[in-house]
Formats: structure tokens, sequence, C-alpha cells
């Protein structure tokens, strides 16, 4: 389930499963310029990076974008024909790719508001539900989220830290979690090692940041 996936760098996922998809590129290392389908959770400057997404969209890139960013997707360039501008709590489908969209807040802090109305995603490719949870707190919404694989923040201060990401995951139980949202901004790869080891003997923890 995770072959031909990479995490590249904090909260950033490349998938290559017929589709070449990325979810809030940050720090790009290469002019891929391979992008088919760019999903973004929200509009700080880790999730929605300009440069980043101007080093991998080609002319057919389509950007999926929460409804209040669909000003800035356009005057990044995009035009509207290959926006999608979504709701939480909302499905979606993107060519043969299902999607649906969880919201992602604070409960506890103050950068994540949830009237923003920032998501996290759940893609269904071939069959596989991945959950990319953005930057939030354990809520009521993504407790309920059916997925086979999770990719959660665990660096804490801005989102969950290790011990509260593995609390939403062990209630949710993929079958696969990845933690993310560490490593640069906030938190380490303890962080990342701390969350494994906390989660249930039946869910097992991969670490794919290098």
């Amino acid at each position: 389930m995770l072959k031909n996936i990479e995490v590249l760098y904090h909260s950033s996922i490349r998938i290559e499963e017929g589709n070449v998809i990325y979810i809030d590129p940050f720090k790009i290392e290469s002019s891929y310029s391979d992008a088919d389908i760019i999903f973004i959770t929200h509009d700080h400057y880790d999730h929605f990076s300009e440069d980043d997404i101007d080093v991998i969209r080609k002319n057919s890139t389509v950007i999926i974008v929460p409804q209040g960013m669909k000003d800035k997707a356009l005057r990044s360039g995009f035009k509207e024909d290959y926006i999608i501008a979504v709701e939480p709590g909302k499905s979606y489908n993107i060519g043969d790719i299902m999607f649906e969209t969880v919201p992602a807040y604070n409960i506890n802090k103050v950068f994540h508001p949830k009237e923003n109305g920032w998501v996290g995603y759940v893609l269904e490719i071939k069959g596989v539900r991945y959950y990319i949870a953005g930057d939030t707190d354990k809520n009521e919404e993504n407790s309920k989220v059916e997925c086979d694989v999770a990719f959660v923040p665990v660096g804490g201060t801005y989102t969950m830290d290790a011990k509260e990401a593995a609390e939403l995951v062990n209630e949710i139980k993929p079958k696969i979690a990845v933690p993310i949202h560490y490593g640069s901004i906030v938190g380490t790869k303890k962080d990342a090692i701390d969350f494994v080891d906390l989660l249930s003997k039946d869910i097992e923890g991969r670490i794919l940041m290098k």
C-alpha cells in the first residue's frame, strides 16, 4: 500500500499510482514538472508554497484547495478550469480518484481555527483509502475516518503531538500509519519513533521521511 509513495519533507507527500499526486509540496529539491494533481490542505507557507508548486506543475496540473483559497490559486497562475475548491465534510472525484474532505482544525490551539474551512483528505486510489490529516488535532470528525493508511502530524505545537496522534490512529484503526509534520519547523525524528511505539500492535507504523 506504500509502494510508489514518498514523504519528501515535513508534510509533503508524493504518490505515483497512475497519476502523479502531490500533497502540500514544500522544499521540493528537483524541478519535476510532473504533477497531475496537487492537493493543498490549507494556506500556511509550509503547505501552500508557490515556489514549490511552480517546480512540480505542468500545463495540465489540477490543484485542489479549500474554498477560501480559490482566489489564491488563481493568483498563482492556475486557470479556473484547473482549480477544484472544496469544503470540509464533502465527497468529490477527479478522474478515477474519489476523495473526501475531513475538517482539520485545532481544539486547544489558535493556529488552525475550524471556521477557516481547512481540510484533510481521504483519497481512494485503486481500492485503497489514504487519509492525509492536514494540520489538525484529534477532533470529532477525524475520529470517524475510515482508511487503510493514515498520514498524521506528530510534531506538536501547531498540531497533534506523538501521543495525541497515536490516540487518533488507535481509534480509527488503519492498517498502516505514517508520521509527518516533523523534522524541520517543529518536531524531531524522536517524535516519529515515539508515535510508532505508541501504536496498537495490530497497526503497522512506518517512517517514510528520509
